[in-house]
């Protein structure tokens, strides 16, 4: 099962964020994890959540504007280099990342991180023969 993250629209004042999650806890949605941008005229979140539809629904029904986009979860050596061989890899397919964020939590002393790339299909490919773990559908369950 794909990793997906719900991107929200947000205004860039103070409480915005509070308000996304707030409404997420009130609907028993656990944050995996997330990366608030500021930039331009258009501020969002990037989730992670344990039920993305479930988040569109209840986001969408409280007025906010939603996506979603297929994302990795790859893990990464908790030591210096440790992200840099996957970015490696990844320029070995001149794969773009165009958005970078860690989950909220480590698994075995590795990071796992959610990287938002132009071309999932290739990076797992890639990622795949170099031996870099990519992540499924265990971190709705962790």
């Amino acid at each position: 099962m794909p990793i997906r993250q719900v991107s929200v629209a947000v205004k860039n004042q103070p409480g915005a964020v509070h308000e996304v999650c707030e409404i997420l806890e009130k609907e028993q949605i656990n944050i995996k994890a997330i990366m608030g941008t500021a930039k331009g005229d258009h501020p969002q979140l990037h989730l992670v959540t344990d039920d993305p539809d479930k988040s569109v629904s209840v986001l969408n029904g409280k007025g906010y504007t939603t996506s979603t986009r297929e994302v990795l979860a790859v893990t990464a050596p908790d030591h210096p280099g440790g992200l840099n061989a996957i970015l490696r890899t990844l320029l070995e397919k001149q794969v773009n990342v165009e958005l970078i964020y860690p989950l909220i939590y480590l698994n075995n002393n590795e990071a796992i991180l959610i990287l938002e790339v132009d071309n999932v299909l290739a990076s797992k490919e890639i990622l795949k023969k170099h031996w870099i773990k990519v992540v499924g559908e265990e971190i709705y369950k962790s």
